[in-house]
């Protein structure tokens, strides 16, 4: 790749270096410049440019990141689109991800020019987060340095989701004489949070006396019931393999796999097998709703994972979660590097539709439903939540043409004030419930969840991309995500031309996604419209 200064009039074709405002528009980084870019830069007495040219042996930065991506990605993961040589993987479902260390290691080793982050293996995601991301350093990489990565990240694929399954859990409470019934019952409740939190129930519980007659018994009938994994919290901590409860495992005819973990909170915890089902003898700390080594446990056997020796004396790097006097701060209150951006979704289904004559545009038949049902579709499919309509004029037929979709509405009793009091209601009905928000027009049926998910995947506020906008074509369209510091700043506007001036004043902060969707550009305001819609 040749980079480098060049006159303006050799520039066509190449790869823009870095930003460049023209003929009051913004020419963004790594924009292809076409002949009429450089007329109009030559108007403006643009001399030189900073520029990128590949050569045959490169491959542009956006295809080698979905070349990569795609290798990466494994089961109950896909892959987003390519932006700035950037690609997102995302999970499908609940789960644990297994990341190869390995290979993650050795694709990082193959070029400078490629780089690929993930989560931490091991640890438990929710469907939609993000699990990795590969970002091609400049704005090509060499074809040889990406058929390598390729081939490391296939081999299998790099990141996988085991997907938690429903499981029937049993748990044990053993009792001693002093053993309050408030503790044990409070210990039954945040199991069955625990179970019900990966998809599973809480199906058997037992309480018995703190001896190996009884435990063993108990282990027995609950082996009968065919519940599993089986949990014992005793009412004394297992200090021995050859405590009450190893013991009681023992007798029951099963055996101790391993006793101990290099987790803290959760150093006393033994898992064995009674006839093939896991019994794990938990550690007092799973008596908290906190996380715990327990919580490791739990949950890989929930998604149907091997835990067996090896697996838990692996488990040190990374184990230290209790919290020490050197960090005072409770370990609850700081955010959570693993907690998937939430990106929430706005639909604006307020207005009095004045433009259309008559007619309500967003109850107008289209395809056999709602114009307005179109557009909360595209969002509930690209998994935006939660998703807020704002409704107002003709309420309770919107309403009715979302019946049964999984939305939220808030009423604007303002709406006639115009555009921005739809915004502001949208945005304080999110409250702390979002990182960020796409705010979408209720008119634009043809809008494709591919291009919100793009947007959702482009936000990241750490590398300045805070207010993310679609651009089709060179032209900037609909919906535009604002990060969740823009939402007092929406919660104030006011008339009828709703965020237009924020992005005018935030123009710094704004990075444009390019879209092949042609419905980010396609409202429907006027008959004109609407028929224009119908023939295409």
């Amino acid at each position: 790749m040749k980079f480098g200064r060049v006159p303006v009039t050799m520039a066509a074709g190449a790869i823009l270096g870095h930003s460049v405002k023209t003929g009051g528009r913004k020419l963004a980084k790594g924009h292809v410049l076409t002949p009429d870019d450089i007329a109009e830069l030559m108007q403006e007495r643009v001399g030189e440019l900073l520029v990128a040219r590949l050569d045959p042996q490169d491959m542009h930065e956006d295809a080698a990141a979905e070349a990569i991506g795609t290798a990466a990605t494994g089961e109950n993961v896909r892959t987003g689109k390519a932006f700035t040589g950037r690609v997102n993987l995302y999970a499908t479902v609940d789960g644990i991800a297994v990341v190869d260390v390995a290979q993650v290691d050795a694709l990082n080793l193959a070029d400078e020019a490629i780089t690929i982050a993930t989560v931490a293996p091991w640890q438990r995601v929710e469907r939609s987060q993000m699990l990795a991301t590969i970002k091609i350093i400049p704005f090509a990489a060499p074809r040889t340095a990406v058929a390598t990565a390729v081939e490391i990240a296939s081999a299998p694929p790099l990141v996988r989701i085991a997907a938690f399954a429903p499981r029937r859990i049993g748990l044990i409470s053993t009792l001693l004489p002093d053993t309050k019934t408030s503790v044990v019952d409070k210990t039954e409740a945040i199991m069955r949070r625990r179970a019900e939190g990966m998809g599973s129930r809480l199906d058997s519980t037992m309480r018995v006396a703190h001896e190996e007659a009884p435990i063993a018994g108990a282990l027995a009938q609950m082996k009968r019931e065919g519940v599993d994994p089986i949990v014992v919290v005793g009412a004394s901590a297992t200090v021995d393999r050859r405590d009450v409860v190893p013991a009681a495992l023992v007798d029951a005819g099963g055996v101790i796999e391993h006793f101990g973990m290099p987790v803290d909170p959760g150093n006393l915890l033994l898992i064995g097998k009674l006839a093939g089902t896991t019994v794990i003898a938990a550690p007092g700390c799973a008596r908290s709703p906190k996380e715990n080594g327990f919580d490791w446990v739990l949950e890989r056997v929930a998604a149907g994972l091997t835990v067996g020796r090896l697996d838990i004396m692996r488990m040190g790097a990374g184990g230290l979660l209790k919290d020490t006097g050197t960090r005072p701060m409770p370990r609850e209150a700081l955010p959570k590097a693993s907690q998937p951006q939430r990106v929430a979704a706005v639909i604006l289904a307020a207005g009095r539709s004045s433009r259309m004559n008559g007619p309500n545009k967003l109850l107008l038949p289209l395809d056999g439903k709602a114009i307005v049902a179109h557009v909360v579709d595209a969002v509930l499919k690209a998994q935006l939540s939660p998703v807020v309509v704002v409704t107002g004029h003709q309420g309770d037929e919107i309403r009715a043409a979302l019946a049964g979709r999984p939305v939220e509405f808030v009423e604007n009793i303002a709406y006639a004030d115009g555009i921005a009091s739809s915004v502001g209601t949208g945005i304080g009905a999110l409250a702390a419930r979002a990182d960020a928000a796409l705010i979408c027009l209720g008119d634009m049926p043809r809008l494709q969840s591919d291009t919100l998910r793009q947007l959702a995947g482009a936000h990241d506020p750490v590398e300045g991309r805070s207010i993310c906008a679609p651009v089709n074509g060179g032209k900037r369209g609909n919906p535009i995500l604002w990060d969740a510091r823009y939402f007092p700043e929406l919660m104030k506007l006011k008339g009828d031309t709703g965020a237009r001036h924020l992005l005018a004043e935030h123009e710094d902060a704004v990075f444009e996604v390019t879209v092949e969707d042609v419905g980010i550009l396609a409202d429907v305001d006027t008959p004109d419209a609407f028929a224009r819609l119908t023939t295409t």
